[in-house]
């Protein structure tokens, strides 16, 4: 059955995309649709582009008048359709087999924070990230430039209800561990054996109580108590990393 579905994004304008990385990784990605591109003549000609896209020259000013305020475009932007839709089923079917991770978000709508998890999923070979549709932010060039390549590379699954998805994710043989500093184990504590989904809620409020409640485990990162937290982004990619070396 095919629930948590990834809903398609509203109707608000094409996404654009600047900076070599994460135009160089939308051109590469079979499954994206590149409408526009706008360039500087020498960043235009250190590409190998398809003859279907609209190319239009232009020079470091105008670049700056399509992006936004001192957004390091790199002589490159591009217009773009958000990627194709993906069920969160067929996202746990690909995963049968290994003990690659997987990554839950819950209300984290920071699109520089979701762009740096991805990229570490991308970096840790996760299977995939999951978000809550209306609790996560759509794709943008802010995001697409903070994951430098890897929301081209990383599945992207968006569920309408977090809480049902999570099961689905237990039903599919994850162990779920949400992070969380009022944990009582470390990570590497609780990890154990199985294939895991590492749960990850916004900084500052968390975990909402609901998701806490669908995690298999709470852990914690042995963190100094000189700092009260760590930023989303970093946490991911500790954990992913202790998950990924365990023995």
């Amino acid at each position: 059955m095919r629930r948590g579905h990834r809903p398609s994004q509203p109707a608000q304008g094409r996404p654009r995309f600047w900076g070599r990385h994460a135009v160089i990784a939308a051109l590469a990605n079979p499954n994206r649709t590149v409408r526009r591109m706008w360039g500087t003549r020498e960043a235009l000609a250190a590409l190998d582009l398809p003859p279907v896209i609209p190319v239009t020259y232009a020079d470091v000013a105008d670049l700056g008048r399509l992006v936004p305020q001192d957004a390091p475009h790199q002589g490159l932007v591009i217009e773009v359709d958000p990627l194709p839709d993906i069920w969160l089923g067929d996202l746990l079917e690909q995963a049968q087999g290994h003990r690659r991770p997987l990554v839950v978000l819950d209300q984290v709508t920071d699109p520089h924070n979701v762009g740096a998890v991805l990229r570490s999923a991308a970096a840790f070979d996760a299977v995939g990230i999951i978000t809550q549709d209306r609790h996560a932010p759509p794709e943008s060039g802010a995001l697409a430039r903070s994951a430098s390549g890897a929301l081209e590379l990383v599945p992207w699954v968006r569920v309408v209800n977090l809480a049902r998805g999570l099961e689905e994710i237990a039903e599919a043989g994850f162990w779920r561990i949400g992070l969380t500093g009022h944990a009582k184990g470390t990570l590497a504590e609780v990890m154990g054996e199985a294939r895991i989904a590492i749960v990850l809620g916004a900084e500052g409020e968390g975990m909402r109580q609901n998701t806490e409640a669908h995690c298999d485990e709470l852990a914690k990162l042995p963190i100094s108590p000189k700092v009260e937290s760590l930023n989303i982004s970093n946490a991911a990619a500790i954990a992913l990393y202790a998950i990924t070396t365990r023995g």
